[in-house]
């Protein structure tokens, strides 16, 4: 199948740089969102990255409205009934994601796929709870989603060969490198990287460095871009925490065990970037 017309379900960070990047591509994007408070919110972050592509001089205004144009940003999410593919990026909720995709379900046409942009949640379940599950994936982009290179496609074992490789020419034409996996908690960059985040705050905890000396060791001695902490930071202390959450819950391995250190900043509400405060202070 061609992806001609994608559907977007949220347009949170994730959600607006989805349509976004589609949009660039020349693909007509249908935004949805529950309230137009979320919507407009959505569109301004879109309008934003765009008008800085402007000033750096990558865009110019007539692309900028074009990419604008492609995008129908609505609340009614009856527009999404002719779309060939729609990605979920709401709440990481598996209740909230099953009441969408039962909606879904009796509005999108019947040979549409569904896929999910967790980061965490099974693919399997979530796609079990709709009528087509062999028609249902996992398309997990990175944010920033407009600048990060990967897209993970994630195969169930009911997915079918014909809607994975419609995937994965998606991700393509849009102008990311796909990674192809089975759907397994974490898929493989979080498999891969909450371990590594874990691990460094407990050297923080158990007093080995500073938090500092830390991000330092891995920027200076292994040409990361940023330090775990930092990343931990970007990523969301909360989000963190929920995907060791089902990783432990899964493996009952202790790398995939969160820190305490970890849950009592979650508690305390220091969560990163997005509060103002994590392992790093960004009031300021």
């Amino acid at each position: 199948m061609e992806i001609k017309k994608v559907g977007i379900c949220g347009l949170g960070l994730m959600g607006s740089g989805i349509a976004e990047l589609a949009s660039k591509a020349g693909i007509d994007v249908v935004a949805c969102e529950v309230n137009d408070k979320f919507l407009e919110k959505g569109m301004g972050r879109i309008n934003k990255s765009l008008g800085r592509a402007v000033e750096k001089g990558k865009l110019d205004e007539a692309g900028k409205t074009a990419i604008l144009g492609r995008i129908n940003a609505t609340t009614d999410y009856k527009a999404l009934a002719d779309c060939d593919l729609v990605i979920e990026a709401i709440i990481e909720s598996f209740e909230e994601k099953k009441k969408l995709y039962q909606m879904l379900d009796g509005i999108v046409k019947k040979d549409a796929i569904f896929a999910s942009n967790t980061s965490s949640l099974s693919i399997t379940e979530m796609g079990a709870t709709t009528e087509r599950a062999e028609q249902f994936c996992g398309l997990h982009f990175f944010n920033p989603v407009p600048v990060m290179k990967l897209v993970e496609v994630v195969k169930t074992v009911a997915t079918s060969d014909a809607t994975f490789e419609a995937a994965k020419a998606f991700g393509e034409k849009v102008g990311k490198v796909v990674v192809s996996c089975n759907d397994t908690p974490g898929f493989v960059v979080n498999r891969l990287l909450v371990p590594y985040l874990l691990d460094a705050i407990r050297a923080l905890e158990s007093g080995v460095a500073t938090k500092e000396d830390i991000d330092n060791g891995m920027k200076l001695g292994c040409g990361h871009p940023m330090g775990p902490l930092e990343l931990t930071d970007f990523v969301g202390l909360d989000t963190t925490y929920f995907i060791a959450e089902i990783l432990f819950a899964e493996f009952k391995q202790h790398h995939y065990a969160a820190p305490p250190l970890l849950k009592a900043m979650v508690m305390a509400g220091y969560l990163g970037r997005k509060s103002g405060r994590g392992f790093y202070d960004y009031r300021k």
